[in-house]
């Protein structure tokens, strides 16, 4: 039975000489697995070939069990061009779709991560938007969704409230939040905070509350540094694009 979402192309691998295998991230349908019959042919009946970040309104045949489904039809509504203009932008969006879907289990929807992935990209695609800035507000929001990041204004272990003023502050991806110099000793694992990454923390959480705050470029590629630590972590291994979207920062 044919099913209607709004989609996010996340990966791409070819099939056949005219086929493609496609993973999409649907606002309804979570992410899924599609093969698109006869996408690559310059006539094809569902659309033409699917590129990375495409968005667009998906027609599609569930698959059974862990089997492929089948794209019916694909209606590109935003291409994102503008993102491939630049190495920083565009490296930052591959970054994002990549994130979302290791994140993501399959055919698990997650509404909520595909209006931020939506609106990254669009915003990433503004000529006055700063990148590092976007990614780590998508980095912080996606990791909370799925349920992998607690407060970062407070110690994990003890509560203690922890700022930009505080001294021997870590983050523990084990412990899933920032942890205060009382409490870093028992844990083994842990990457120490310096003041740009707690003011950046600090920073994404006045904004989460409703409170218009700066993050300046050096506060949010420490950030992202650290949320890439944690994703590397709760995955067993940095994602590919890691270092093109996070450690360019550096």
């Amino acid at each position: 039975m044919q099913q209607r979402d709004l989609a996010i192309c996340l990966r791409t691998s070819d099939y056949s000489e005219t086929s493609q295998v496609v993973h999409l991230l649907g606002r309804a349908s979570g992410v899924i697995r599609l093969l698109a019959k006869g996408a690559k042919r310059k006539k094809s009946s569902t659309g033409g070939a699917i590129d990375l970040m495409s968005e667009g309104d998906l027609v599609y045949i569930p698959g059974r069990a862990e089997s492929l489904g089948t794209l019916v039809e694909f209606t590109e509504t935003h291409s994102h061009s503008a993102l491939r203009t630049g190495a920083a932008r565009l490296n930052t969006g591959l970054y994002m779709i990549e994130l979302a879907g290791a994140l993501l289990a399959e055919a698990d929807p997650h509404p909520e991560v595909f209006d931020l992935l939506h609106n990254a990209l669009a915003r990433l695609g503004e000529p006055d938007s700063p990148p590092a800035a976007v990614l780590a507000w998508f980095q912080w929001r996606t990791l909370h969704h799925a349920g992998l990041l607690g407060d970062l204004t407070a110690c994990a272990a003890c509560g203690r409230r922890i700022g930009p003023a505080s001294r021997g502050a870590y983050f523990s991806s084990s412990a899933g939040g920032v942890v205060c110099s009382a409490c870093e000793a028992s844990m083994t694992e842990k990457l120490r905070l310096d003041h740009a990454a707690l003011a950046g923390l600090d920073a994404l959480a006045a904004v989460a509350a409703g409170r218009k705050t700066p993050l300046p470029d050096n506060q949010a590629h420490a950030v992202n540094r650290v949320l890439a630590y944690h994703v590397a972590n709760q995955l067993g291994k940095p994602l590919k694009m890691a270092r093109y979207a996070i450690e360019a920062g550096k």
